[in-house]
């Protein structure tokens, strides 16, 4: 039974007590799995990732193919994403990759700083989220991760900040299905302009790989890689919990808790799912008012909440 008005499961105020030394634990060994995360990748592999951007802009500044037929998903040449990130990247491209990849890791740091911003600073939830992702977090930060990008647009919560999380790594498109739950069609229908002008946009900047793109996408992309999806276990396991992971955030989304569990969802169903993708488990605290679309469905919507 979903939660409803004065049918909402409450702790005690020991219950809430207990649970908020947990969370705090939970969040100081976050931040001392950080700690030790920083060090381990600026000694390993710092900016490891923005490699595969820096060579995807500079494949398509020469003319040859964004997605190589050869191409390996675990090299840091490789780029199993859309083009959007490849395009904004080719003026980078041209730089030297020690002045390119400095300007990035700007744009990293600004866009963690943006998604705090958006959180909010004074807010102590943020900081008790930080904490705990401690660890994705600064993976992300330290090889210069796109997801730092993608987890700022999902917490601005637009239809368009949604739409370019999804632009820049296949999966936030999924948030879909939150705007179906709400029964919101207007969220939904500036959600989908927005996704087809962005096609249109990378379409007319690099028509070859928005076309080589749509044969790419396979579960190829999957790769070898430490996988902690249960796609790892079974294709067929995954694909099981991800139906249920679909409908539990369509009867969810009309609750407090579907905004939280369709960002949640993004991000599990993905089958090739590393630890450092977690970062993004901090939109599910995000404000969603901006990504509703208005009108009467979602004031029936906010009933529920």
């Amino acid at each position: 039974m979903l939660p409803t008005p004065g049918h909402e499961f409450r702790l005690s105020p020991r219950g809430r007590r207990a649970l908020r030394r947990v969370l705090f634990a939970a969040g100081v060994v976050g931040a001392l799995l950080a700690i030790e995360t920083t060090i381990l990748h600026l000694a390993k592999d710092p900016l490891n990732d923005a490699q595969a951007y820096y060579w995807a802009g500079g494949r398509l500044n020469a003319g040859l193919p964004l997605y190589p037929p050869d191409q390996s998903v675990e090299t840091p040449l490789g780029y199993p994403y859309p083009p959007l990130l490849a395009i904004l990247w080719r003026p980078l491209a041209l730089l030297p990759w020690p002045v390119a990849a400095g300007i990035w890791e700007v744009v990293v740091l600004a866009s963690f700083a943006g998604t705090v911003w958006r959180l909010g600073v004074r807010r102590p939830a943020t900081w008790l989220a930080m904490g705990m992702l401690g660890l994705p977090i600064a993976w992300c930060l330290i090889i210069g991760q796109a997801q730092v990008l993608l987890t700022m647009f999902l917490v601005f919560a637009t239809p368009w900040s949604i739409a370019l999380a999804a632009n820049i790594k296949l999966f936030p498109a999924l948030m879909a299905i939150w705007w179906v739950g709400r029964r919101d069609w207007r969220g939904l229908r500036r959600f989908v302009i927005a996704m087809v002008v962005l096609a249109v946009v990378q379409l007319v900047l690099a028509p070859q790989a928005c076309l080589d793109y749509l044969t790419a996408i396979s579960f190829k992309q999957v790769g070898e890689v430490r996988n902690i999806s249960p796609w790892a276990i079974s294709p067929l396991l995954w694909a099981a919990l991800a139906a249920i992971g679909a409908l539990a955030v369509l009867l969810l989304a009309r609750t407090r808790y579907g905004w939280g569990a369709a960002v949640a969802f993004t991000v599990l169903a993905n089958p090739r799912l590393l630890v450092y993708q977690f970062m993004t488990f901090l939109a599910t605290i995000a404000d969603a008012d901006h990504a509703r679309g208005g009108g009467e469905e979602a004031a029936l919507s906010e009933a529920t909440r």
